[in-house]
């Protein structure tokens, strides 16, 4: 989802003014992130370069040119807006860092403009787009849900919460789908008690995940191989009432028809 730059926008400028900030442009960077050359301008003049920079798709040069107008104009109110831009530039650049920096300052200044709940949002879908597979740590994909989750909490009838609350779902499932490796790789190892957690925390507290009937069958499979049996009934017996089409509770029906006979 877009942020609307449309609302910030102001006149155009020429393109002998566009070619004149390009020449301005330092792209070694200074601690990571790029500047412009000092040099005394209008904030409307900075602002339409930047926005100029936006509709060209040349996201990186105008994040730069966002942060000058509130470098160089700190207290005026192109300086909120500018700082917010910057993010959204920086996001569009796939510079995440910058753009999650800069969302958290445009936050802690501005905790109540209107604007915050999409500074959340943009937070979070820069650590959602960071996330990888479940072999690898999940510490973004729980940064991803933490963001998100305050977009809800905080914002529940703004327009990014309804995206947020199918990426919530998404990255729980993420979360729940890490937990359903480690238990079978504990699984494997004959670390049965290891596994029956983590596959016990996938059923309480990623309930609503996909794994959940797959977790319900390995945890029947453990408390057989311990010989718990009459926990492998019940779980058998959670995972047929809740999920009677899924595989899973095949599985598990043909395992416990053994145990009967």
């Amino acid at each position: 989802m877009n942020f609307h730059i449309g609302d910030y926008s102001l006149s155009k400028l020429t393109k002998n003014a566009v070619l004149m900030i390009a020449a301005l442009l330092l792209l070694a960077g200074c601690g990571g992130r790029d500047t412009l050359k000092y040099e005394d301008r209008s904030v409307e003049e900075i602002y339409d370069w930047a926005l100029d920079y936006i509709n060209k798709g040349q996201y990186r040069y105008a994040a730069v040119a966002f942060d000058e107008v509130e470098r160089q104009h700190p207290y005026s109110v192109w300086a909120r807006r500018a700082q917010l831009m910057s993010a959204y530039s920086y996001y569009m650049a796939n510079k995440y860092e910058e753009a999650i920096l800069t969302a958290g300052r445009f936050i802690s200044l501005h905790p109540g403009n209107k604007d915050a709940a999409y500074a959340y949002y943009l937070t979070g879908l820069c650590y959602y787009e960071q996330i990888t597979d479940v072999r690898r740590d999940q510490k973004i994909t729980e940064q991803a849900l933490a963001a998100f989750t305050e977009v809800v909490r905080r914002f529940p009838l703004s327009k990014y919460a309804q995206d947020a609350r199918l990426k919530i779902d998404l990255t729980r499932d993420h979360l729940a789908g890490k937990e359903m490796e480690i238990g079978r790789f504990y699984q494997k190892s004959g670390e049965y008690m290891s596994a029956i957690k983590r596959f016990r925390t996938v059923v309480e507290d990623y309930e609503t995940t996909s794994h959940v009937p797959e977790a319900l069958h390995r945890l029947t499979e453990l408390y057989m191989t311990l010989g718990i049996y009459p926990e492998a009934l019940k779980t058998a017996a959670v995972l047929g009432h809740n999920y009677p089409d899924s595989k899973w509770y095949k599985y598990s029906y043909e395992l416990m028809k053994k145990y009967s006979n």
